[in-house]
């Protein structure tokens, strides 16, 4: 594409779009550089890339999108902001490819995950193709991605959607985080579809208030346009029983459909019972009453489900066809996961790293646990610190035995972290601290008893464990089998 013709997609700028000049890729990482390059500089929270510009140059790049001046001879182009031009640039360079997908995007602080694999099951048992961008991968029919940030750069973002628009995909379900909405990572993402499922202290490191935060996340749907097609409908599928509902709702012109527990929603679940081997509960829909006995357990499920069910109506799926699936599917990896190894007590695994996920999972196990509760849980470095205490207090509220240790403790003291988290401790209340990980597995499975329940919070599905500079193998649901495993071995002797 000639760089008079990819300046299009930009109003205003300064410098000089020759039509010379060919532009074969577009990159904002300069080690991604090769001849035919488009390098856009981007002031970052780490790096600033306006220092990479020469190097860029060095490498190949024909043409520079800066915001300030760089020491380069090829051509630069000014733009007032490097991100919003990026993805401008990005959506003309890929052919605007959301405009010819069913884009689907979930945001909360919880559940997106979930909802997303959900979702995304339900379309492609009804035959579609589809794909997927999340915290743990991004998915193009079935090949696997890996992916940095649940939800990409724009640059990243749009040319995934041009893949998976030549490998067939008609629908494209993505987790959207606050993060990325502020950020200015999706514009030019056209959503059909946006989901709310909550909203409870998270990432306040970033937004600072849980105002900004809620903000944040009111940002989807206000982008979800001004216009009505009824061939092609924008709604917005929110969670009507959240405290924030009211303000995405006005946030959005697109229709509105609800889904909940306690309020009258379009998708209501009454009549739920919780088991340990899953959940069951009548449902109210605007195309009928249905009975639903899902493999997923706890009222976080229920809402998960809910959500799935309310975005594949919007996406016009049969319902009956939405149910089947939900029904079948046992879960998601790190999601409320069960570790089995012949133990005869339930070891779970789940990504509660917020105070209002791990309640939700604390108070799930208490509906079926017989005796005692472990629970392990840390904090991650680097992150919100106003959450640790509270997470702390929950644990020794909700759980008989809990036990304070490391999560990715990144730049700091991992002791630090757990000196945080004891804040919320009244000094009444019992616990114990294994700073590390494998250490508090290990003293969990050792303790615990026919009738017993062992959570290990906050990584979920995660492989690895930050510490300092170092990424290091840690996978909670291999550690937790190998501690069961070991103590097993130990009994027989």
């Amino acid at each position: 594409m000639k760089l008079s013709e990819l300046m299009e997609a930009i109003p205003v700028y300064t410098g000089e779009a020759s039509s010379a000049i060919e532009i074969d890729q577009i990159a904002q990482d300069s080690r991604k550089v090769k001849p035919g390059t488009l390098f856009i500089c981007i002031d970052g929270e780490l790096v600033d890339g306006h220092q990479f510009a020469k190097r860029a140059e060095e490498l190949g790049a024909v043409a520079i999108i800066a915001e300030k001046p760089v020491d380069v001879t090829v051509p630069v182009i000014y733009v007032r902001d490097s991100k919003r031009a990026m993805a401008m640039l990005a959506d003309y360079f890929y052919g605007s490819p959301t405009q010819a997908l069913k884009l689907v995007g979930i945001t909360g602080t919880n559940g997106k995950t979930t909802v997303s694999h959900l979702v995304e099951q339900i379309v492609r048992e009804n035959g579609e193709q589809t794909g997927l961008i999340g915290t743990m991968y991004r998915k193009i029919g079935d090949q696997i991605l890996e992916t940095k940030n649940t939800t990409p750069d724009s640059l990243t973002l749009q040319e995934t959607f041009r893949n998976m628009l030549m490998n067939g995909v008609s629908t494209a379900v993505m987790e959207v985080s606050s993060h990325a909405l502020v950020q200015g990572r999706v514009y030019g993402s056209d959503y059909d579809v946006a989901v709310f499922m909550n909203l409870s202290q998270d990432h306040l490191d970033y937004h600072h208030t849980m105002e900004e935060y809620a903000y944040a996340k009111s940002l989807l749907f206000a982008q979800l346009g001004n216009s009505y097609h009824t061939s092609n409908p924008k709604v917005a599928v929110i969670n009507i029983d959240d405290a924030e509902s009211s303000r995405m709702q006005t946030a959005t012109a697109a229709h509105v459909i609800t889904f909940g527990i306690k309020k009258q929603a379009d998708f209501r679940a009454s009549n739920i019972k919780i088991a340990s081997h899953g959940s069951t509960f009548d449902l109210r829909t605007p195309v009928g009453n249905f009975t639903l006995k899902i493999k997923m357990i706890g009222n976080f499920s229920v809402y998960n489900v809910l959500a799935a069910i309310a975005t594949s109506f919007a996406l016009k799926i049969p319902i009956n066809n939405a149910i089947a699936t939900v029904e079948a599917i046992p879960g998601v990896k790190g999601r409320f996961e069960l570790v089995s190894a012949g133990q005869d007590f339930p070891v779970i695994v789940d990504y509660s790293h917020t105070p209002d996920s791990l309640l939700n999972v604390l108070q799930t196990i208490d509906e079926f646990a017989e005796k005692r509760v472990f629970v392990i849980v840390g904090c991650g470095g680097d992150r919100d610190k106003g959450k640790r205490p509270q997470m702390a207090k929950i644990a020794v509220d909700y759980a008989t035995n809990p036990i304070f240790t490391s999560d990715n403790p990144r730049s700091e003291n991992p002791h630090a972290i757990i000196e945080d988290m004891i804040q919320g401790v009244p000094e009444s209340d019992s616990y114990v601290v294994h700073e590390n990980r494998r250490d508090a597995i290990r003293f969990a499975v050792n303790e615990a008893e026919t009738g017993d329940v062992i959570l290990i919070a906050g990584k979920g599905h995660e492989d690895y464990q930050i510490i300092g500079d170092e990424v290091i193998d840690f996978d909670d649901r291999v550690e937790a089998r190998i501690a069961i495993e070991k103590n097993s071995d130990s009994h027989k002797i």
